[in-house]
């Protein structure tokens, strides 16, 4: 009889594999870790068991087999584990890290920055910005990569936003009079909410790279994850962007 434990769940999620909010079929004689099954629930990811329903998990037969079930995992410092502590995570497979690792820091900033883009999109929404909320919720899946890449280990690679690659995203935040007939300005109040949103996640933007780079770099100062930081870097520039594009007028309907 197999089992679905959370390391499972979670390589599935980095991989690619499996998404979250979405829903995940079992066979019929696989366990189900209750780790495993409490994760997915946090992820919002739907159990079924051969295209039906879930039956519930408190049944004899399931409890009996999974009473057996032991999980183990690594630690940095050496010790094997068979349950996870709270005051520790996973920092990727089955390796437990402390929560205030610097590569834990970088995920939760990570999602408070998505979270912030949600916030931003409801603005959007009210103000009626369609192409606002389509730009952010470019973002949301580009940050979203970031952290697969992060946990996965893979590279970031070439990318676009708005149409822009990274050379094109530095050359329009450094130029805006060329590309959007203005100065660079100091953001104030008199700019109104939507640029008080946007700069708002611009600033949050570079603390995440400011995290980022604590992550991951080494005793000399080097970073392992270039890739990474200068995305969040390019990142930052595109908010100034989209600043200039709300003020230039290229965001009405």
């Amino acid at each position: 009889m197999s089992v679905l434990t959370e390391n499972d769940v979670r390589q599935m999620l980095a991989s690619g594999q499996l998404k979250e909010k979405s829903e995940i079929v079992v066979a019929r004689n696989r366990i189900i870790t209750p780790s495993a099954r409490t994760y997915l629930l946090e992820k919002g990811i739907e159990i079924k068991i051969e295209d039906n329903p879930i039956r519930e998990l408190n049944n004899m037969d399931i409890e009996q087999g999974i009473e057996n079930i032991k999980e183990e995992f690594d630690t940095l410092f050496g010790a094997k584990l068979t349950e996870k502590p709270e005051h520790m995570t996973h920092l990727r497979g089955n390796l437990l890290v402390f929560k205030d690792h610097p590569r834990i820091a970088f995920r939760g900033a990570i999602d408070s920055l998505e979270a912030e883009i949600i916030m931003t999109q409801i603005v959007a929404e009210k103000k009626q910005l369609s192409q606002m909320i389509k730009d952010l919720e470019e973002i949301i899946k580009f940050i979203r990569n970031l952290l697969r890449c992060e946990v996965s280990g893979e590279p970031v690679g070439e990318f676009k936003l708005q149409g822009l690659d990274a050379k094109e995203l530095r050359e329009h935040s450094h130029h805006p009079s060329q590309y959007y007939g203005m100065r660079h300005f100091l953001p104030n109040y008199n700019q109104g909410e939507m640029v008080a949103y946007l700069n708002k996640l611009r600033t949050l933007t570079r603390e995440t790279e400011l995290i980022a780079y604590k992550a991951f770099k080494d005793e000399y100062g080097q970073t392992k994850r270039e890739d990474i930081i200068k995305s969040l870097n390019r990142l930052s520039s595109l908010f100034w962007i989209m600043m200039f594009k709300y003020l230039t007028g290229k965001y009405k309907v």
